[in-house]
């Protein structure tokens, strides 16, 4: 109905341009579209902190739990004896890694933590771990 009327306004050349056809802006859409897309993925980041578990990192800490002689020997202890899962710890922030294997050989140590972090999980997915 509304072409009909627009037509008898001598509006033709108009209607053209309403049919739904492609154009030469369609690839640019696709690609602003894409590029939107690929922005809003996460970055990876490089995290501080020591290797420890979770039990230890938020209670009183490795002298409390008393698990082995050395932080890292505590460390092993509470996620081998106790089900509890290595975090990495900045000294004010627990964050929970999503690789459990990766970790071990840094328990009790100063590493860095390159990976994505979740914010509302405070979850890195694992990326590398190194010594410092």
């Amino acid at each position: 109905m509304l072409r009909g009327i627009l037509s008898r306004l001598a509006l033709s050349p108009f209607l053209s341009t309403l049919s739904p056809q492609p154009s030469a802006l369609s690839p640019f859409f696709i690609l602003l579209a894409g590029v939107a897309v690929l922005s809003a993925a996460p970055r990876k980041q490089t995290f501080t902190g020591v290797i420890t578990d979770d039990m230890c990192a938020t209670k009183a800490g490795h002298a409390a739990m008393r698990m082995g002689p050395t932080d890292a020997e505590c460390t092993v202890a509470c996620v081998e004896a106790h089900g509890a899962q290595y975090v990495l710890y900045d000294g004010k922030t627990v964050y929970m890694l999503s690789d459990q294997k990766a970790p071990e050989p840094f328990a009790g140590r100063k590493v860095k933590v390159t990976g994505t972090l979740d914010p509302k999980t405070k979850t890195i997915a694992v990326g590398s771990i190194s010594g410092r």
